[in-house]
């Protein structure tokens, strides 16, 4: 027998809920803008000359000069090589427009769906939160209900942040001056301090991405706190290469559009290993580590709904649920009893195994019980002994019609099963559909009620029968109490 308790749902146990959207249209721009670095690299490095080289938030655009355009590979098959999911068109007047295909940008947003939903839950079961329901919604949207969480605002706070982590080498020749006015050449970026002392210039061009990463923890250096973290081989041999190269200068570290630090390198670091500092207090650092280590989410997440739920409410609810079972049960009993006399205290034997049943599913496959579930139980508990009301019926019909007890019996068991059948498999495919295309607490009601018409066929025809099986054998009846 299951020995786990059921799970109680949002509804019921408290706790918070958040509908989620990824912003795919900022996650497009910003992917262009580096393709379009790219581009730039790319045709610089082979010394082809360009004009009106720009990004937008569906592509990438620019024009050759033919003239400067050396033998070999087409500027078509050039760019390709830099990412097969993109597409080069050529136009008019020497001019390319780079953009992803239909198909793969279909495929890129179902990687960003599932990807964000899974560093979701990485994050989400680091803080120590258990049992959190995150599923997908739609094309772009995750609903996120975490049972039990005390301060919906700490969740809000892990999620909402994009957790993305870039490197750069910090551009010198802007003055501090310049950098606090804005004031930056073309392919710099002026960036705030994450603690709001004063704001970096930045290349724009992504030197390290942290992508890359495989671990981040937190530690202390020199007595305060720090986040300690080590690349991947690809990662640790282009961080060895831009230290090599750059000694000297500055290499800021960006966490969502803010510059954490910004150390000079003072030597080559080969190890693939760092450490990031930033003023951090333990809890700050901690949280920074859990972040880099669940993965930097692709793309921002918008709220776009908020609810939470007291536990006082969710106690109501439970409380209320549980009379609702009751009241119903009583209800069904009495009138079996009434309607069928010992018969009907059969099925009532049933019905109750029918609930045993139902509950220690929940329990053996770890469901989520909801108030729309416990709807479901109940309007399972009324529809279970639908099964016995046919086949007593039929037992009636039979004894009236001059049978025997042994032949009605068996003639009302066996005619009655395929009604119930067919009414059965008609409930269970509208239970599908509910469970495929609904959500959350929809999707808790089409849970319990397919449980509980499998149940109830098992109890209502083959528990029943063994039950007035027993019963009879004992001593033959030549009449029977229905």
């Amino acid at each position: 027998m299951p020995k786990e308790r059921v799970n109680l749902g949002l509804d019921l146990r408290g706790g918070s809920h958040l509908r989620l959207q990824i912003d795919f249209d900022a996650y497009l721009k910003e992917h262009f803008e580096n393709v379009r670095d790219e581009i730039r690299n790319y045709l610089r490095k082979d010394g082809i000359g360009y004009l009106d080289l720009k990004a937008t938030e569906d592509a990438v655009s620019f024009r050759i000069r033919p003239e400067t355009i050396p033998e070999g590979p087409s500027v078509i098959d050039r760019v390709r090589k830099l990412d097969d999911q993109l597409e080069v068109e050529e136009l008019e007047g020497d001019s390319y427009v780079v953009r992803f295909n239909p198909n793969a940008l279909r495929v890129k947003q179902e990687q960003l769906l599932s990807q964000s939903i899974e560093i979701i839950n990485r994050r989400i079961n680091e803080t120590g939160t258990k049992e959190p329901t995150i599923q997908r919604q739609g094309d772009d949207r995750i609903l996120v209900q975490v049972p039990g969480m005390d301060n919906p605002e700490q969740l809000k706070q892990l999620l909402g942040k994009t957790a993305k982590m870039t490197f750069h080498l910090v551009n010198e020749a802007v003055t501090p001056l310049q950098a606090e006015q804005g004031i930056a050449p073309a392919g710099t970026r002026v960036l705030p301090s994450a603690n709001d002392s004063g704001r970096t210039a930045i290349f724009a061009t992504v030197a390290l991405g942290g992508e890359l990463l495989t671990n981040a923890n937190p530690s202390f250096s020199d007595g305060q706190p720090v986040v300690e973290f080590t690349f991947n081989s690809q990662g640790a041999r282009k961080f060895g290469e831009i230290t090599q190269a750059n000694v000297g200068k500055r290499f800021a570290v960006v966490l969502d559009g803010r510059v954490i630090t910004a150390p000079v390198i003072r030597s080559s670091i080969l190890g693939g290993k760092g450490i990031i500092e930033g003023n951090f207090t333990v809890e700050s650092a901690n949280e920074l580590a859990i972040l880099l280590r669940a993965g930097a989410l692709p793309a921002p997440l918008n709220i776009i709904e908020e609810r939470s739920v007291g536990p006082n409410l969710g106690a109501d609810s439970v409380a209320a649920g549980e009379k609702a079972v009751l009241i119903a049960t009583i209800a069904v009993m009495a009138y079996m009893i009434l309607a069928y006399s010992l018969f009907g205290v059969f099925s009532v034997m049933a019905l109750l195994m029918n609930i045993i049943i139902i509950l220690g599913t929940l329990s053996l496959f770890q469901a989520t019980l909801t108030l729309p579930g416990i709807a479901g139980i109940v309007l399972t508990v009324g529809m279970a002994v639908d099964a016995n009301t046919l086949i007593f019926e039929r037992i009636r019909e039979e004894l009236r019609n001059g049978k025997n007890a042994v032949a009605s019996i068996e003639s009302g068991f066996k005619t009655a099963f395929g009604t119930i059948l067919d009414s059965n498999i008609t409930t269970l495919i509208a239970a599908f559909i509910l469970f495929y295309f609904g959500s959350g607490t929809v999707k808790g009601f089409a849970v319990t009620l397919s449980i509980g018409i499998l149940s109830s066929m098992f109890t209502a025809v083959m528990l029943t029968k063994l039950i007035i099986v027993l019963w009879f054998g004992k001593k033959r009846r030549v009449s029977l109490p229905i």
